[in-house]
């Protein structure tokens, strides 16, 4: 028997007894008398002769249940995402917002400042015309309209008699001791200070007693 006829599988037929003659299957890849390969073999190849793919017989379907798991994680993914993205947008313009408005104030106050600066010369001949009892009438009117615009944009006035003196908030231009004084205070305002809030204009040109 040649090595291309060993190919067979002895089968017994089934109620046979052991004495009954062994039948072969010819499981030959190959046509003995053709040399032609059968179709439908048992071997690892197809028909073509092409190699045959193993997993071709397996079952990698993924489950419905598998699918719609991965396509919500994939979603919740992308939600996350975006939430990030949005909450580093709404941070962003939160700080730009502040930013504006701290900017937008501060330019007020400088505006304000500057208008204050240039009234000055008019505010303290007001106030001097208000210590001699000289501004009546109309004119006293309108020196009140304009302490009450002032007041509007947060312009205040300090330094009046008989405070205690305060090197941060008050110039002094003369000073005079008092045997019966405890403290340096202020006897005499020349000219009133203003300020804005906590940013002081002008100090106030005072006068001051203290002790020997």
């Amino acid at each position: 028997m040649t090595a291309g006829e060993s190919q067979g599988t002895p089968e017994q037929p089934e109620g046979g007894s052991g004495d009954s003659p062994f039948h072969f299957t010819d499981k030959r890849k190959v046509d003995p008398t053709t040399g032609a390969p059968r179709e439908g073999g048992t071997g690892s190849d197809g028909p073509s002769g092409e190699p045959a793919d193993p997993l071709d017989a397996l079952d990698f379907e993924p489950s419905v249940e598998a699918v719609e798991d991965s396509e919500l994680l994939a979603a919740k993914a992308e939600a996350a995402e975006h939430l990030d993205a949005l909450q580093r947008e709404r941070a962003s313009f939160t700080n730009y917002r502040n930013r504006a408005l701290r900017d937008q104030e501060a330019a007020r106050t400088r505006g304000t400042q500057d208008v204050l600066a240039a009234l000055l010369p008019v505010l303290d001949d007001i106030e001097r015309a208000k210590a001699h009892a000289e501004l009546s009438g109309p004119m006293a009117a309108i020196a009140e309209k304009l302490d009450a615009s002032l007041a509007k944009f947060g312009v205040e006035r300090f330094g009046t008699v008989g405070e205690e003196f305060d090197p941060t908030v008050h110039e002094a231009l003369m000073h005079s001791t008092d045997a019966d004084a405890e403290a340096t205070t202020v006897n005499l305002v020349v000219e009133p200070g203003y300020r804005i809030g906590d940013k002081i204009v002008r100090a106030a040109r005072v006068g001051v007693v203290g002790p020997e």
